[in-house]
Order: C-alpha cells, then sequence, then structure tokens
C-alpha cells in the first residue's frame, strides 16, 4: 500500500514543473509567481495524500521544499515553507514537533546552500546536490524513528514492516529529487535554447543592416578623411587646431563604423591553436597600468595546466577578452577588485572575469549584448556585442552573471584542443630564455 502512495506523491512532486512548462513554454519568466503557487499546492496535496501508518506521515515534502528553495529562489522557498507547516499543523498528530524539526532542517540546508548550487555547471552534479539536500530531513526522520522505536513510543507490531519502509520511501526520496531535477533542467535548458534562437535572430537582422549601412557611409566618409588630411598638410594657417579637431572626430567615426563591420561579420584571419592561459596571462600584464591607474586591483587565478590550447583567431580572442576586462575595470570604483580565473570542466575552458562593481539588476543583466545598449555614460554597446560574436564565431560561448552591490561576471568558455605531443610551457620558454 505504502508503494502506491508513494508513487502518487512522486506524480504530485513533479506536477508544479510539468504544468509550469507547459504555461511558460516560448514566453520570457512570467510576471506573476506560478512555479510559488505550483509548490505550495504540490507540497499541500503531499501532506493530504500522505501514507499514516505508525503515527507517522510518509510524503515527500521535503523534495517540494528543497526544490522551492533552489528553482524557486529564497522567497519561493520561505513562502513554501510557511504553507507546509501550516498545513502540518493544521492536521496535528502526537508527533508535531517531530515534523517541525524536519521541514525546517529541509529549509535551512537548501537556503544555506541555494547560492552554491547555482555555481554547479552539470546537471547530473545538480541532481546529486538536490538528492542529498533532500536526504537531510529524511536522515532526521529516521533517526528519531528508531529512538521512538527503541523507547517503544510507536505502536509498531512488526519491526520488519517498519524497516521495509523506511527504505521505501528513502528510495522513493531518491527517485522523486532526481527526476524533478532532470526536468527542472530540461525546461531551463529549452528556455536558454529559445532565447538563443531569438538573440541569433536580431543579431543576423541587425548584422544586414549594420553592415550595408557601414558600408555606405565609410566610402564617403574615407574620401572626405583624405581630401581633409591634404588640406591640412597645403594650409598653413591658423586653421591647423580645426583640421586637427575634425580628422580626429572623423577617426572615431571611422572606429565605430568598424565595429559595425566587425559585429556585422567578425572576421577571423589566422585561426591556430592558442595557449589560452599565456593569452590571459599577457592580457592582465597589458592592462595592469590601466587598473593601477583606476585605482582597481587585477589578479588572475588559474586550475589548468600552462600548456592547454583552444582554437582561435589569437589577436580577435585578445581583443574579446581585452573589451570584457577593460568593462570590468571601468565598472569597479577605487580599491575595487577584478579577477581573472581560468577553469576548464570536460571539454570546455572558461575564462571568469569578476568584479566588485555596482553590478545589474535583472532588467539590464537582460539588455546587456543589445544593440545600442551600455551602463557607461559614453558608449554605444557595440563593444560588447563585438566581443560576443568574436567569441560565437570560434565556436564558443559568452554569458553574464550579475547582483546588484556585489559585481559582474563575465563567462567565456571555449572548446579545448588536444595537445601536441611537444608542447613547451610558459616557464620552459624563460628557461630556454635564460
Amino acid at each position: 500500500m505504502i508503494i502506491e502512495k508513494l508513487l502518487l506523491q512522486v506524480l504530485i512532486v513533479l506536477s508544479p514543473v510539468l504544468i509550469y512548462s507547459v504555461i511558460s513554454n516560448g514566453k520570457k519568466e512570467p510576471r506573476f509567481p506560478f512555479l510559488m503557487v505550483f509548490y505550495m499546492l504540490a507540497g499541500v496535496l503531499c501532506i493530504v495524500f500522505s501514507y499514516q501508518t505508525f503515527g507517522l506521515y510518509w510524503d515527500l515534502r521535503y523534495v517540494i521544499v528543497v526544490c522551492a528553495f533552489l528553482y524557486g529562489g529564497v522567497r519561493t522557498g520561505w513562502v513554501v515553507f510557511a504553507v507546509l507547516m501550516l498545513t502540518r499543523t493544521i492536521y496535528g498528530g502526537d508527533h508535531l514537533p517531530f515534523a517541525y524539526l524536519c521541514i525546517t532542517s529541509a529549509a535551512l540546508a537548501a537556503y544555506f546552500f541555494q547560492a552554491k548550487y547555482q555555481q554547479v555547471v552539470t546537471k547530473w552534479k545538480k541532481v546529486l546536490f538536490t538528492i542529498a539536500l533532500s536526504l537531510v530531513p529524511v536522515v532526521i526522520q529516521v533517526t528519531i524513528t528508531m529512538i521512538l522505536v527503541s523507547q517503544h513510543a510507536l505502536p509498531v507490531m512488526d519491526e520488519s514492516v517498519l524497516a521495509s519502509y523506511l527504505f521505501y520511501y528513502v528510495l522513493v526520496i531518491i527517485i522523486a529529487a532526481g527526476f524533478i531535477t532532470l526536468l527542472h533542467e530540461a525546461v531551463n535548458e529549452r528556455r536558454r535554447m529559445q532565447e538563443e534562437i531569438i538573440r541569433a535572430e536580431k543579431f543576423n537582422t541587425l548584422a544586414g543592416l549594420a553592415a550595408s549601412i557601414a558600408h555606405e557611409v565609410r566610402n564617403p566618409l574615407t574620401v572626405v578623411k583624405g581630401f581633409l588630411q591634404l588640406m591640412k598638410e597645403d594650409d598653413k594657417s591658423t586653421n591647423q587646431q580645426y583640421f586637427s579637431l575634425v580628422l580626429n572626430e572623423l577617426g572615431r567615426a571611422e572606429n565605430i563604423i568598424n565595429d559595425y563591420l566587425s559585429f556585422a561579420k567578425p572576421e577571423l584571419k589566422s585561426v591556430e591553436n592558442v595557449k589560452l592561459l599565456e593569452t590571459v596571462q599577457e592580457i592582465q600584464a597589458l592592462l595592469q597600468p590601466y587598473a593601477i591607474k583606476e585605482g582597481v586591483h587585477l589578479n588572475e587565478l588559474h586550475d589548468i595546466e600552462e600548456g592547454l590550447l583552444v582554437k582561435a583567431d589569437r589577436n580577435q580572442l585578445k581583443q574579446a577578452l581585452i573589451n570584457f576586462v577593460k568593462n570590468a575595470i571601468e565598472a569597479t570604483p577605487n580599491g575595487g577588485n577584478v579577477s581573472l580565473i581560468v577553469q576548464q570542466t570536460g571539454n570546455m575552458v572558461t575564462v571568469h572575469i569578476s568584479d566588485t562593481g555596482k553590478g545589474m539588476n535583472k532588467e539590464e543583466l537582460s539588455r546587456i549584448g543589445s544593440l545600442f545598449y551600455t551602463t557607461k555614460d559614453k558608449g554605444t554597446g557595440l563593444g560588447t556585442m563585438v566581443s560576443i560574436r568574436i567569441i560565437e564565431a570560434m565556436a564558443g560561448m559568452v554569458t553574464f552573471k550579475s547582483k546588484e552591490l556585489v559585481g559582474t561576471t563575465v563567462s567565456v568558455s571555449l572548446p579545448v584542443q588536444k595537445e601536441p605531443a611537444t608542447i613547451h610551457s610558459i616557464n620552459d620558454k624563460k628557461k630556454e630564455a635564460m
């Protein structure tokens, strides 16, 4: 009987994600907190349809609490926790304090590890993470049950039956936690793919428009600039200062047009195997004086081999990374920190560029990489778009994470190339030079 009840509980646990995925299909994050409401209803249903025996309630409410924190956020988690506590109070029972303790332990475990959970990359690690958090209150419940049995405080006629119930209960908890995590990750992955398709369509439209306009404007601009240079050489009057001013402004306009062309179609002139760590260290050395001038500490940390290679256009890669690092330095106040962290995950290597600036809210973060959008006082927003296009042209990916008053992290991921048989590290080169 307990198996049938627990399987029904699994269906109840999975229902919030299934219904939410249907409602949010092809749409942005809904303004109404549907996920919170669905989790509240699922938690109540878990208690209503729980299997009651030996004076205990056998249900999967802990999985609901944990996932509400991990996927709905802190506010959703505490609201669901409060609703479950109220529902369990209404049902009462002899062991109500123990029920409070178990639900609270699930909420606290999920709350304290929620930030750590967001840093987990692979879905299978997330599955294990969710299972581990869901088992925290279960361990407490099983321990309390065994203590009550040993003190003859539970009406248990057959301890072997209770042991089988505990085994099935733990097994179903693991299955439910694993399935709901996989469902959540599938929904999130589908949303990311839809956003990527929409962004790619926008990019293609804007790229064609940018290329056509830039070509048409650059030709007459080049002619005007050339004639002004000739006039400057011939003119010996006091108008020299005006020629310099006009030429500087024309040069700035030309740079903007070149950015448009780079955005429209990034040109990878020389694709080769590049030592990523060496490139990152060069960028740090290049921008260190600029960081010092701005009063910012620029640090570099790595957890990869020095000879690790990526297939890229070295100059274009440096251009993109320099742009991201400069943005981070400019967004960081005096005395702040900018970190370049290089890590390898599977067949991908990622450069995390983190700053301690003012950060961005969700709306600002969603607009990063959009044409003409920038958080700077001066700028067109083209630099970030060009850098993203360059990385994508190298089969890479750029992601942004930000939190207000905490800072922003730009993650540049590129596929790793197989290392050649003979490769010298940076330290080897230094030794050879000596």
